[in-house]
Order: C-alpha cells, then sequence, then structure tokens
C-alpha cells in the first residue's frame, strides 16, 4: 500500500488572512505538520522536502533510529557506560527484569511518551512498588539521554513522564538499651568487635568489612577510610571474582574517624591476639561450626498454637507438626522446627546423609548475606527484640546519637562521608528535642520583636546557641554522656508508664 502523499491546506488565520499549512506523513503514516506559510508554493515546497527527507531516510536520527532497542543497549550502551562494577550488575539485572521484555524490540523511533506511560502503568499492575518504578523510570530515561547524544533519536521521551510520589519514610533508630541487649546476644568476639566499631565510627558495610591493619593508626585511635569493598557476580568482576575492592570509598573522599580509648584498647589486642600483618582484615570470614548458631538454636520457641490456613483441599493442621509442613504448606518458626527435628533424629540413627552447609566463595572477606543470617538474625532472636536491625542501621544510630548529643551536623557529614550535607540533614528529623528548640527559638524572636515584650534571662538561658565543632574527643564523650542520659530517659519513662 502507497503511503499517502503530503498536501497544503488551506485556512484563515484570526485576521481573516489566507494561510497554507504543509502536511506530510512520517513513516508510520501519522499525519504531521511541517509549518504555516504565506504562500502555497512555500507550502508546497516545505511538505515536500519533509517527504523527501522521510522516504529518503535522510538524517543521522532517522538512519540511526532504525535499531531496536535491544541492540542499542546490548551493543552500544552497556558495554560503553562508566559507573561502579555493583551498579553495572544492578543496572543489568533490572533491564532484564523489568524494561526489555517491553521494550527490547520496539526500534529507538518507535519509543514514545505513551508507551513509557503504559510500561509504569503495567509495572503498577504488577505490584512494583512507586520507589522501585521511579528507579526503573531514571535508568531508562539515562538509556535514551545517550541515545540521543548518540544521534539515535531527537528527543527523550521520558522527560515529560511522571511517576508517582515517593514518600520519605522516617529513619528508625535503635536505642542504647536495644544495642547493648543486641551486642550481648552476639556469639563471638569477632563479630562483636565489628558491630562495635560500626556503632562507633559510623562506617558502611562495604567500609568495615575492607579494613585492614594499615587502617590503624594506634597513636591517634584512628581509623584511615580509603577504600570499600563489593559483592558481585564473578561475571562483573573484572578477573571473575566476587569481591571487587575499590580504592576509594563512596563519594570518593578519604576520612579519618577516631573511636573511644576503650575500643580502641580492644582493636590492639584483637590484632596481637591473631598475629595480623599490615594488609590483613581486621575481620574476616570465619565459617560457624555445624550447627552452631542456627536460628533453631538461638532460642526457644514458645509452645505452638493456633492450626494452619486451609490447603487445596480445605483441610487444616495444627502448628509445630510435620503435617503442617508438608500437606500445610506452613513455614511458621514452629512448623520449621518439627520438620528439622524430624531430620535431625533420622541422621542421628545414619539414615540420612548430614547435609552439607552452604560453601560461600570468597576471598576472606565476610559475605553481607552470611552475616546477616548466620550472625545478626540469630542474635535478634535470642535478644528478643522488636527491631530487626540491619548493619546500616547502626550506621543511622550513629548519626542520631551524635546529633542528640548536640554534636555539629558539619562534623556528623565529614565523619559519615556524606557528599552533601543534605544527606545528612534527614538525621536532623530523629533528634528528640528538636520541637521543643524550634518553639523556644520562635518565641525568643517574637519576645525580642514586641515592642511591649521585655526577654527575660531564664528565656534566654534556655535558648540552645550555636557552638563551634566539636573535636573527637568532645564527640566520643558526648556519645558517651548521650547513651547513658537515653538510658536514663527510657528507665524513667518506663517506670511513668507503670505508674
Amino acid at each position: 500500500m502507497e503511503p499517502p502523499m503530503g498536501c497544503s491546506l488551506k485556512r484563515l488565520n484570526s485576521k481573516g488572512e489566507r494561510r497554507w499549512t504543509a502536511v506530510y506523513f512520517d513513516r508510520r503514516g501519522d499525519r504531521r505538520s511541517a509549518g504555516t506559510f504565506a504562500t502555497k508554493k512555500e507550502a508546497d515546497k516545505a511538505w515536500k522536502d519533509a517527504e523527501a527527507k522521510v522516504n529518503a531516510r535522510r538524517g543521522d536520527h532517522l538512519v540511526r533510529g532504525q535499531v531496536a532497542f535491544r541492540t542499542y543497549v546490548e551493543e552500544t550502551w552497556l558495554p560503553n557506560v562508566t559507573v561502579e562494577v555493583k551498579t553495572r550488575e544492578v543496572y543489568t539485572y533490572q533491564l532484564y527484569a523489568h524494561i526489555m521484555d517491553f521494550f527490547g524490540d520496539l526500534t529507538m523511533l518507535d519509543i514514545y511518551s505513551t508507551d513509557v506511560k503504559e510500561w509504569l502503568t503495567e509495572l503498577k499492575q504488577l505490584g512494583v512498588k512507586a520507589t522501585t518504578r521511579k528507579r526503573l523510570k531514571q535508568l531508562l530515561s539515562s538509556i535514551l539521554s545517550s541515545a540521543v547524544d548518540d544521534k539515535y533519536i531527537v528527543e527523550n521521551p521520558c522527560l515529560l513522564v511522571k511517576t508517582d510520589p515517593v514518600a520519605q519514610k522516617p529513619l528508625k533508630i535503635i536505642t542504647p538499651d536495644q544495642f547493648s541487649t543486641f551486642y550481648e546476644a552476639l556469639p563471638d568476639e569477632m563479630s562483636k568487635l565489628l558491630v562495635e566499631t560500626a556503632i562507633e565510627t559510623g562506617g558502611r558495610w562495604g567500609e568495615l568489612t575492607e579494613f585492614r591493619v594499615k587502617d590503624w593508626d594506634t597513636d591517634q585511635r584512628a581509623f584511615t577510610i580509603s577504600r570499600a569493598v563489593v559483592q558481585v557476580r564473578p561475571e562483573f568482576h573484572p578477573e571473575g571474582k566476587r569481591f571487587f575492592v575499590k580504592d576509594y570509598p563512596k563519594e570518593g573522599g578519604y576520612r579519618i574517624v577516631k573511636v573511644a580509648p576503650h575500643l580502641a584498647a580492644r582493636i590492639d589486642a584483637h590484632i596481637a591476639a591473631h598475629a595480623l600483618d599490615e594488609d590483613d582484615l581486621l575481620f574476616w570470614y570465619k565459617p560457624l561450626r555445624h550447627g552452631e548458631n542456627t536460628p533453631g538454636s538461638a532460642c526457644r520457641l514458645s509452645p505452638p498454637s493456633g492450626r494452619t490456613k486451609p490447603n487445596a483441599r480445605g483441610r487444616t493442621y495444627a502448628h509445630g507438626t510435620m503435617s503442617a509442613y508438608t500437606a500445610g504448606k506452613c513455614r511458621c518458626a514452629h512448623c520449621r522446627e518439627a520438620m528439622a527435628a524430624y531430620r535431625r533424629s533420622r541422621r542421628a540413627k545414619g539414615k540420612d546423609d548430614p547435609r552439607p552447609g552452604r560453601r560461600w566463595d570468597t576471598d576472606g572477606h565476610i559475605p553481607n548475606r552470611w552475616f546477616r543470617e548466620q550472625i545478626i538474625k540469630p542474635a535478634l532472636k535470642k535478644a528478643d527484640i522488636k527491631v530487626d536491625i540491619r548493619m546500616h542501621l547502626l550506621r543511622h544510630a550513629h548519626a542520631s546519637w551524635l546529633l542528640n548529643g548536640g554534636a555539629d551536623l558539619m562534623v556528623v557529614k565529614e565523619r559519615l562521608g556524606h557528599g552533601s550535607i543534605t544527606t545528612t540533614e534527614r538525621y536532623l528529623h530523629t533528634v528528640h528535642n528538636a520541637d521543643e528548640t524550634a518553639l523556644a527559638a520562635l518565641d525568643k524572636v517574637r519576645k525580642h520583636q514586641h515592642p511591649s515584650a521585655q526577654p527575660d534571662d531564664r528565656d534566654l538561658r534556655s535558648i540552645p546557641t550555636q557552638r563551634q565543632p566539636l573535636s573527637n574527643e568532645e564527640l566520643l564523650a558526648q556519645m558517651a554522656a548521650l547513651q547513658a542520659e537515653l538510658t536514663k530517659r527510657l528507665s524513667g519513662g518506663e517506670a511513668g508508664s507503670a505508674a
């Protein structure tokens, strides 16, 4: 079928003057305007030029834009994008999990804003969270922006598409009491030392697990944070390994973080006890013995109660039984323990071989998931606290406790290694007396501005004043004082509730 031909359409403008609109049809058969002119001759030339350009596929984007999205991503964008090793792994997963199925077979010129909107709607219907949809759209937009630069398309169709707003959740901050209870439930001295170093330094997981003896200054009681390690799949590692060490931490800047004397003494003793050399890791992967510190052995379960939900046949089973685990498909702690006890009894009778423990492919660095499953979770069960402590939560606690102790915001920013003060400002919302401080300041301003108001010395003394940045020693002293004060307040609050 022959494509429709262009033409010049006569129209009158608001003044009643005759004008001519040059109309042509793009390669998809959609009607387009090449402009409006005073004479038919000019309009005829305009639509014929536009039509000739379409037919001849002249122009870089009209030629290069014929390539499929999948081809552009796999052959041009992904091999050449400059990102971290871990970021490349994440991008690759996101592309093939959420983007490629929808856009892969479309040519670059065939991707319109309406396609992006339909894709986002489809993701929402599939249950993909708003935060994830926003990140996926950012990734797609990055690809299409590169395509604009590479002359594959004229404009980025993502730019005019909005995603659903994402509410910023308040940061969860653990109390000193919760930390102490969790700390005491940890299984060995090295895990305790790692966790205490995390709460004292505010370091990220990749920074903490890359600490080496050479990074520790005994005289200054300080760590130099100059590297970080990330865990990746072998196909994304330049040498096919699982742990990639970056010669710089996140945000790129080195920083020196001092610790309290008691922790410094423990670190020195740890280095001496294990005869560690300068290049040795301070914390390393240490497999647990079979059955040691598994979730089932971490604590005693309360007696089971109730029954499972009806299965396909409508039958229910009592919790804590093998039938509930097998026929009822229940995976609660009681039913899992019932099946585990059955398997242990069979192994004890020699009927089954012990299941081999998982082998973690590591060069000595601690796998994040192993530490989470084998150290953190059992300790949380044993401690029986209601907060789900993750290692990054200790970083949040470090910042919040410092600010609650009166530390200067810029000092906290430098200690955490934030690239922007805006990131550090998030922790201001965790300061417990922030509202009272703001109201006191407002009251002070109103009294000074009102002509009949005379400031009271007691009012002025109650207003927090701006202090000079605190030294590391002052920060550490305030952290210790803050922990004692928070413990006192929590104890007082519980007593008041009981009364």
